[in-house]
């Protein structure tokens, strides 16, 4: 089947388009643009110059794709970098995604996540796969958010933070500083790490056993009164045949200590 294109639909001319590809009304595709076989454009969707699209996602209305990230100075025929999406994602209404600020580096989006209403991702962000974004949530710049990480409505994430591998955070949080994997957060300014994220674990196929590691870990951690939080943190890390989710979550903590905001990427800041 070939790509159906509705004729208001504008399309650059060096734009590359796969198999079964459906383009909407008025919608905007720009130079240099590759669209992978099955995407759909629902209508008034635009995407910018040089954006690489995987296969089979779904980009619903008024969304818009790979346009000039937001910067004081950028003119409009300004240089900025490049944005790949991977396969299978939903993006929905009003979901902006910029690419990167640099000419030669890349805002990365990975392939099964659904991102909700109105939510923001900002230049030079990493998203991993198999993410949940809901309504309004707000991604600054320079941002990692790793697999299995679920938002729920109106989260705001500080520029540099990494959000571990299988968190949550609830809604209306404000997250300044890098959230381990495994657990739930909630408040603003700072949020609080209040406990385990269960469901993120049986969502991602952990055993009784993995999970039983991570929990003690966590009460270790987070709720004993043994000295203070990093030499407690500190011991776990010294032990030796340490489960490796228990290692991932620990090292991680220790790579946010590095930074005295918490925020270890902040650490390769230009």
């Amino acid at each position: 089947m070939s790509s159906k294109i509705h004729p208001s639909a504008v399309i650059d001319a060096k734009a590359e388009l796969g198999v079964d590809v459906v383009i909407g009304p008025n919608c905007v595709v720009g130079e240099g643009t590759v669209i992978g076989d099955g995407t759909i454009l629902d209508a008034n969707v635009t995407v910018g110059k040089d954006v690489v699209i995987g296969k089979g996602n779904c980009f619903y209305a008024n969304s818009v794709i790979g346009r000039a990230p937001q910067l004081l100075g950028l003119k409009p025929d300004g240089e900025y970098g490049t944005l790949v999406i991977g396969d299978n994602n939903t993006i929905r209404e009003m979901v902006t995604i910029h690419p990167s600020m640099y000419p030669d580096k890349t805002t990365s989006i990975g392939s099964d996540n659904l991102l909700m209403i109105g939510m923001h991702i900002g230049h030079d962000c990493v998203v991993e796969n198999n993410i949940v974004m809901s309504n309004y949530t707000q991604l600054s710049g320079h941002c990692k958010v790793e697999e299995g990480v679920w938002f729920a409505g109106v989260v705001l994430v500080h520029q540099f933070v990494t959000i571990g591998k299988w968190s949550y955070a609830a809604g209306l949080s404000g997250i300044n500083h890098d959230v381990p994997p495994f657990v739930m957060i909630s408040g603003h300014y700072p949020p609080e790490v209040r406990s385990i994220n269960k469901r993120g674990l049986d969502r991602a196929g952990y055993d009784a056993q993995q999970q039983k590691n991570i929990l003690k870990a966590f009460k270790r951690i987070y709720k004993s009164d043994e000295g203070v939080f990093s030499d407690r943190v500190n011991a776990l890390a010294a032990e030796k045949d340490l489960d490796e989710n228990v290692r991932y979550m620990v090292e991680s903590i220790q790579r946010s200590n590095e930074h005295r905001f918490g925020r270890h990427l902040e650490l390769f800041r230009d």
